[in-house]
Order: C-alpha cells, then structure tokens, then sequence
C-alpha cells in the first residue's frame, strides 16, 4: 500500500495534469469557432464548383478530347493517396481515424495487385503510416508551426500533384480527410480527385443547383475545364484542410473534455485512499498511546 506521502503526491501529479487538460479544453474550444465557420464557409465554394465542373463535364460529347484531369490515363494501375492529418495529437482517434481509413484502402490496393504512393500533408499522418509502409510513403508536407493554411498552402500541394500526374506519376489520385459534422462527430472521407469524379445525385442536381439555367460557355467547355480542373484540386485540398481543422479543434475538445473528467474522478479516489489510510494511521498511533498509558 502507498505511503501518504506517495498519495499526496500523486493527487498533486494528476491536479495538475487536470488543470493542463483543462486548460487544453477551453484553448480549443476558442478555436474551434474561427476553425467550424472557415470551413462552412468554404462548402459553398467546392460545391458549386462541383456542380459547375459537373455541368460542362456533361456537356463534353468526344471523350478522347476531354481533359486528362477528367478522362484519366486510361488506367487503374497506379495509385496515389493524399493523407490529410494534423500536426499535433492530444485529439483522441481524430488522426489515428483518418490513417486507418487510408491503410486499408491501400492495403487492399496492393493486395489487388496495384502501385501505391502516399503522400502525407500534416505529420501525425506520416508518423502513423511509417509503421505499416516504408517505400510507398513520400516526402511529406508539413505545416508545423503555421497558425493556420490558405489557398496558398492548399495551391502548392495540388501544382505538385497536377504535375506529377502530368508525368505520369500516377493514374487515380485519393484525398482522405475528416468531415466535420459537430464536437462528437468527425467522418473519415475518401474523394477521388483525379480523375474529378462527380457523385450521380450532383450530376442531376448540377441544373438545379444553377437555377435551372442554360449556359452557353465561351471558350469550348474543354478549354474551361483545363483551366478550372487544377483549381478544383486545390480547391478540395483547402476544403479538406479546413475540414480537419475544425474537426482536430473539435476532437481535442471532446477529449480533453473526457480527460479533466477522468482526472477528476482519479482524485476523489485517490483522496478517498488517502483519507482512509490517513484514519487507519492515526487510530493506531492512538492504540498505542492508549495500550502504552495503560501498561504503566
């Protein structure tokens, strides 16, 4: 049984973890709301560029003139999974979640025979994956120490991906992220973005979602797409970003919530212990006072 030395010294210990876990909490709780409204307010843009894209693409009749980012090489063979994580832990299974998602899909690539790259933007994700692949993982991006990312940081990974698939780098390319739904709730999500593949109910919703309008688009809709397509790629690489902004503010809340919890109730346990052992040692020193007083 510990001392009452050793008990005050862990309820010390875990009194201030919980302040630490506390004050984590309400950090992120601060910025969860800048981080929840850049990412509502970046919905609207990628949808409607979805719905745009999704309007000309249907507009295209000759398939081999379309745009390599639209038509694709050709090929299924290989594979390219953009891994979308933060820099930092202490947000329970936020990161660990999204590179789960992403191993078993490569893994089930490589099983069906297919090549694999990797590429990590944010170094949990890399941290995580370097256990399970070692070759097809690449030279990682890393935003350590950047307050917050833009369409800048966002352009720069899609020009490196545009152009690796300009040369034949790869044929399919993967975004995983997480969605934020709420504080509780952030989905793992996969979206192929090369070649730009648009969900049928977008499809069909692309008129309606434009008003119903009829557009007649100057230049040709392919010479528009091969100006649009790269943007778009950057422009679901910002929205993933943001995403898992808001939702890592969100997940580190939840779990430093869960956290100062379990703090608490550890210290009421360990002072329940350290009452009691305190009590059983003063009622022996008092027999012995007594059982001493008496034999004399």
């Amino acid at each position: 049984m510990a001392s009452l030395k050793e008990l005050r010294n862990r309820i010390a210990s875990v009194q201030a973890t919980q302040k630490i876990t506390r004050a984590m909490q309400m950090v992120a709780a601060s910025k969860l709301r800048r981080a929840q409204e850049a990412a509502e307010a970046a919905r609207p843009y990628a949808d409607r560029m979805g719905a745009v894209l999704s309007n000309l693409a249907a507009g295209i009749t000759d398939v081999e003139s379309a745009p390599k980012l639209l038509a694709g090489s050709g090929s299924d063979k290989r594979h390219l999974l953009i891994v979308a994580t933060a820099e930092r832990g202490l947000c329970g299974g936020f990161n660990s979640s999204i590179a789960r998602l992403a191993r078993e899909d490569a893994k089930k690539l490589i099983s069906a025979g297919k090549q694999v790259q990797i590429l990590c933007v944010g170094r949990k994700g890399y941290d995580v994956l370097k256990r399970y692949f070692t070759d097809e993982l690449l030279e990682p991006v890393s935003y350590q120490g950047m307050k917050s990312v833009g369409f800048a940081e966002a352009q720069q990974v899609g020009e490196r991906v545009v152009a690796d698939f300009a040369a034949d780098g790869f044929d399919i390319c993967t975004l995983y992220y997480s969605k934020f739904e709420n504080v509780m709730t952030q989905i793992p999500t996969g979206l192929q973005i090369i070649p730009a593949r648009f969900d049928e109910a977008e499809a069909a919703g692309a008129s309606d979602r434009l008003n119903g309008a009829a557009y007649d688009y100057e230049p040709e809709e392919d010479e528009i797409l091969d100006a649009l397509l790269p943007r778009n790629i950057a422009v679901q690489i910002l929205r993933a970003l943001l995403e898992n902004a808001a939702s890592e503010q969100g997940a580190r809340m939840s779990a430093m919530d869960s956290a100062t919890r379990n703090a608490g109730e550890m210290i009421d346990s360990l002072s329940i212990t350290y009452n009691r052992s305190r009590q059983a040692q003063i009622t022996k020193e008092l027999i012995e006072i007594i059982s001493g007083a008496e034999a004399l």
